[in-house]
């Protein structure tokens, strides 16, 4: 470490395996014992109650308080971080066994912004009423699986189907016709910064206001203010979306798809770089949207995220499904194997 005398680490994790992040952490503690200084950044409070000796808590840029780790249990740290009591999602018992499959991938490959391939021969099934859940590192065809599942990049062969209905070669506005929601993994790629509120929620969906080519402004407003409303968005109808936080960016995303009830939700990352409570809003509304009956394909470097919300979770590495596991079943030491290419499970 250069003979250095502090060592800031901002979401260490993020991109590592159980397994590499309990290497990390011995590491941290050796460094620790050498007489090093450590700032450690996260929002996992799992990991932050297991390496740290004193958390201090950040909330909308203010200092909330510095306190003993060992005199704080998680949930007193998440109601620190948001200003109430929080304790995770809630979610109902699994229904989908028997349930229709609404999503069905065959044998998908596609290419990366290179030219290599990403994704090799990608089966995959989502049922009416679940979650399945895709764990990997990043890196390792996340990105073009999300893609090609929303149409927005080109698959080289395969079949995409949405309740029977062959989705390959249609436009991503054809995707979303059809059924498919998408939230984007960059919430910023999902909207303009420089429009309202009110017109980011009216995106992709201008037609429906639309009356002899001139769009119904009073219809878009009055829409907009029930989402806002629906959606616990912190921000008025006129607001840029620009001057939002990320946690209210990433609820006008959420309003505009799901309010659709799409057949099919594909969801990357969705609380990367959220803070505790809008991270438990995030995970709540999927989990709705799953109670509903959407089929849902969560995509996320979260384990904990995978764990808590899936009903079955599938694990990627270098483009290939290498295992499916019932949640019940999946533990992140067995993840962590899977996700580093150790094993593979079919």
């Amino acid at each position: 470490y250069r003979n250095a005398r502090v060592l800031i680490l901002d979401e260490p994790t993020a991109v590592l395996v159980p397994q590499e992040v309990d290497a990390l952490f011995e590491t941290l503690n050796r460094l620790k014992a050498d007489g090093l200084s450590v700032i450690f950044i996260s929002h996992k409070l799992h990991e932050v109650t297991q390496i740290t000796d004193r958390v201090t808590v950040l909330r909308d840029g203010k200092l909330i308080g510095t306190v003993d780790t060992k005199d704080m249990s998680q949930s007193q740290l998440a109601a620190m971080m948001v200003g109430r009591e929080t304790f995770g999602v809630t979610r109902k018992d699994e229904q989908h066994e028997q349930q229709p499959v609404t999503l069905r991938i065959d044998n998908l490959c596609a290419k990366n912004d290179q030219g290599m391939p990403a994704l090799t021969n990608v089966c995959l099934e989502v049922k009416a009423g679940e979650i399945l859940g895709i764990a990997g590192v990043g890196g390792n065809g996340q990105k073009e699986l999300a893609e090609s599942l929303c149409g927005v990049r080109d698959c080289a062969s395969g079949s995409i189907q949405l309740a029977g209905k062959e989705l390959i070669g249609k436009t991503p506005a054809g995707f979303t016709q059809a059924g498919v929601g998408r939230i984007p993994e960059d919430r910023h790629e999902g909207m303009v910064g420089d429009l309202t509120v009110t017109e980011n929620l009216a995106l992709e969906h201008l037609n429906e206001y639309t009356r002899s080519g001139v769009l119904d402004h009073k219809a878009i407003r009055t829409r907009a203010e029930e989402l806002i409303h629906q959606f616990q968005i912190k921000a008025r109808p006129n607001d840029p979306v620009r001057t939002l936080s990320g946690g209210n960016m990433q609820k006008v995303l959420l309003a505009r798809v799901l309010s659709r009830n799409p057949k099919a939700v594909i969801v990357p990352q969705p609380t990367r770089g959220l803070d505790v409570g809008a991270t438990d809003y995030v995970r709540q509304q999927l989990l709705e949207q799953r109670d509903r009956g959407a089929a849902i394909l969560l995509i996320s470097e979260d384990l904990d995220e995978i764990l808590a919300l899936s009903d079955r979770i599938a694990v990627i590495y270098e483009g290939e499904i290498v295992g499916i596991l019932p949640a019940g079943e999946a533990t992140p030491e067995r993840l962590g194997l899977l996700m580093s290419g150790a094993v593979k499970e079919h």
